[in-house]
């Protein structure tokens, strides 16, 4: 197709929130930063309340290498006591989720009303 055309368009969303599950916690994690990094953005990630450990770690290798302290930033809670607040925060308005298609379901259900960018992985 000599008639097509493809633009990429590097404009950061703010702060994205990133929710991962517990299985390949580090391959997930770093899956949803790297991206959301390159393209400008601040990151609030929220890993399984089952793998915590290994978001640490990372954040320690970040810190490490010199990322601007603010960049990435990593809290751990439950869905419903960490991860909902930060999928409904109104300064949040990019939301990636990988998990379960019930909790995905009440992911979109809260960000959809706030207009918010959502990636869901189901």
């Amino acid at each position: 197709m000599s008639d097509a055309h493809n633009y990429v368009v590097f404009k950061p969303v703010g702060v994205v929130g990133l929710i991962t599950p517990w299985n390949l916690p580090l391959y997930l994690l770093t899956w949803k930063i790297a991206p959301a990094l390159a393209m400008g953005n601040t990151i609030v990630a929220k890993p399984s309340e089952l793998t915590p450990l290994t978001a640490d770690f990372l954040a320690q290798v970040v810190q490490q290498i010199g990322l601007p302290a603010g960049v990435l930033n990593i809290v751990h809670g439950t869905g419903p006591s960490v991860g909902s607040p930060l999928v409904s925060h109104p300064d949040v308005p990019g939301i990636s989720f990988t998990g379960g298609t019930v909790t995905g379901a009440v992911v979109n259900s809260a960000a959809a009303p706030l207009f918010k960018k959502v990636s869901l992985e189901l």
